[in-house]
Parts: structure tokens; sequence; C-alpha cells
């Protein structure tokens, strides 16, 4: 009788119990995989698969998109224009410095053009995306995956994916977006600003040289660029926080690793684009 009763007590402890009270079998199974950066990394993309398909199929619970949108839209704007202010600013003193020594100041324009629109906004912009979002979606849903909601979740046949992930995907690839391209606005204008002010360059011929450099596929392609990258930062996000620990200290540990997976993807995947794109501009 006290080894059924032994027998029963592992099985609860095993699949019905608390985060606190584990097997140790199971908690040792758990810190292990969550400390594989390879695990993740798989994980980060069988779930872009399933983000995928399910936005194919049009299944998504449409219910929290708003409540996420303003959480990557209106409550990032403050940071992403403080962030690209002082970029532009910094971009555009250290350019005019080194230009003007070679006599070629009027090209500031173009170099501003050519470097800060198409690179420096869209990254920057997405790393405070990445930093302030990501971080706050992968804490709140190790969170319930340790008070055990997403399995309530499975048990009103309902699917994680489609309730927690979906929606965030959407939400930080529709406002991105909008967020590189006032980046991208008051970065120039703080470049065009100082330059100015500082350096003799007259409004008139900055923006000429950005004329010349920045075409309208630029802006076409950082619009696709920062779609692209919201779409990373809340996949990136979301699995680190479905994958993470069954304890308390894996939930911050979900948080900082998804910050850092976000921006290794972001630059990966930036370096990707820019190979495509801009390799036959070198041969």
């Amino acid at each position: 009788m006290v080894k059924a009763f032994r027998e029963k007590t592992e099985i609860w402890q095993r699949f019905y119990a608390p985060p606190s009270r584990l097997h140790p079998e199971v908690a040792r199974n758990s810190e292990a995989e969550a400390d594989n950066p390879v695990y993740h990394s798989s994980m980060a993309i069988l779930l872009a698969g399933q983000v995928m398909v399910r936005l194919i199929r049009g299944r998504c619970c449409s219910r929290n998109i708003m409540q996420h949108m303003i959480a990557a839209g209106p409550r990032c704007l403050a940071p992403v224009v403080m962030t690209n202010i002082c970029a532009g600013l910094i971009f555009a003193i250290q350019s005019a410095r080194e230009m003007s020594r070679f006599g070629a100041i009027s090209a500031l324009g173009g170099a501003f053009a050519a470097a800060y629109c198409r690179e420096l906004a869209p990254l920057l912009t997405a790393g405070v995306l990445a930093c302030q979002v990501g971080s706050a979606f992968a804490a709140e849903i190790a969170c319930m995956k340790v008070t055990q909601q997403i399995d309530a979740l499975k048990v009103f046949k309902t699917c994680p994916v489609e309730y927690l992930v979906v929606p965030r995907v959407l939400a930080c690839s529709v406002m991105l977006p909008v967020l590189s391209m006032i980046g991208l606005f008051v970065g120039t204008a703080s470049g065009a600003l100082i330059t100015t002010q500082l350096y003799g360059v007259t409004l008139a011929s900055f923006l000429d040289g950005m004329h010349y450099f920045l075409s309208v596929t630029d802006i076409i392609a950082v619009i696709g660029k920062a779609t692209l990258f919201g779409g990373v930062i809340a996949i990136a996000s979301c699995s680190r926080g479905l994958t993470s620990a069954l304890h308390g200290r894996g939930v911050g540990e979900s948080a900082t690793s998804a910050v850092v997976t976000a921006w290794v993807g972001l630059f990966t995947i930036d370096l990707i684009i820019s190979l495509l794109f801009f390799r036959g501009a070198a041969l």
C-alpha cells in the first residue's frame, strides 16, 4: 500500500505538481533545455513556420491585437524619438567632421541618406522595440507557462499559438514600420539641424544630397525591412517565453535572452538583406 501511494505521488509530481514541486528529473531537463541555444533557435524556427501557416489560413485571435499594437506603438514612441534624435546628431557630427577634412562637406546629405536612413534608423528603432516590447512579451508568456495558464488554454481547446503568438506578431509587424518612419524623420531633421548650425551646410544642399541617394525604392525597402524585423522580434520573444524554464528565475532569463536573441536575429537578417541587394554595387 505504501509502495502504491509513492508511485501515485511520483506520477502526480511529474505531471500535475506546480513548478516549484516538480520531479527532480523533470526540473533538470527543463533547466538543460533553457540553457541550450540550439534548442531555442530550433523552437523559434518551428514557431515561425506555425505562425506563417496560421496567417495563411487566417486563423488568429483578434481580441487582443489592439492592446498589443498600443504596447508596440504609442508606448514605444518616446524612446524611439529620443534614440533617433541622438543617433542623427551623433552621426551627422562625426560624418561632417571627417568629410570637412577632405573638402567633401557638400556630400554630407548623401552619406547621411546612404548610411543612416537605410540602415541605422530601422535597426535602432527595432532595437528599442526589442528591448521594451520583446522582453515584456517573453516575461508575460513565461509567467503564464510557470503558472500553468498555457495548459489551461489547451484544456479549453484554445491554440496557444493563435491566442498568444499570432496577435503579437501582427502587432509588431504593423507598428514597427510606423515607428521606423517617425524615427527616420526625426533623425534626419536633427542631423540637418546640427550640420546647418555648426558646419555651414545649407539645408538645400543637405536635402539635395539626400534626394540624390535616397529614392522611393529605398523607403519601400526600409518599410519592408521594418515589417520583417517586427515579426522577428515577436517570434523570438514569444518562443523564448514558451520555452522558459519552469521556475521564477526562468522568467527573468527568458526576458533577457529574448532581447539578445532578437538583436542577433535582426543583425543576421540585415546582413543577409545587404548581401542580397547591395553586393552588386561593389563588383
